[in-house]
Parts: structure tokens; C-alpha cells; sequence
């Protein structure tokens, strides 16, 4: 399982960011959602994901932000 700096799994991470109101957010509720998403999930899963589901170009932007601000944490 590939973690950030502070222990978190990408998955983990994302939920924690429900509440949020932009588009990491969405993400968020949208994954909480899918019942194929676990909390151990990684970016990589993830985008794999959205691809399945023919996701829009501001799904996979909205991913690398939060990939990115995963990692920072």
C-alpha cells in the first residue's frame, strides 16, 4: 500500500475530503458512492476507475489535484 507522509493510503486521504466544496470534493462523494471503492484505493485505481466509467476531462483534473495534494501531506 503506498501511503503519503503522514500514513494515509490515497483512498483514505480522499474520503477525509468529503465535506469539501471544490472539486477534489466531488471526487469524494462520487467515490464514497461507488461501491467499488476502497479506502485503500490508489490514484492508479482510481483513474483506472473513471476510465471504465467515461469519465469527463474535470474528473481526472480533479484527480491529479488531489494526487498532488496527497503526496504534499
Amino acid at each position: 500500500m503506498k501511503a503519503n507522509e503522514q500514513g494515509d493510503a490515497f483512498g483514505a486521504w480522499l474520503l477525509k475530503q468529503i465535506k469539501r466544496e471544490d472539486w477534489i470534493g466531488t471526487l469524494a462523494v462520487q467515490a464514497k458512492a461507488d461501491s467499488r471503492f476502497r479506502a485503500v484505493s490508489t490514484p492508479e485505481e482510481l483513474r483506472k476507475r473513471l476510465q471504465e466509467a467515461g469519465a469527463e476531462g474535470d474528473h481526472f483534473e480533479a484527480l491529479d489535484d488531489a494526487e498532488i495534494e496527497w503526496l504534499s501531506e
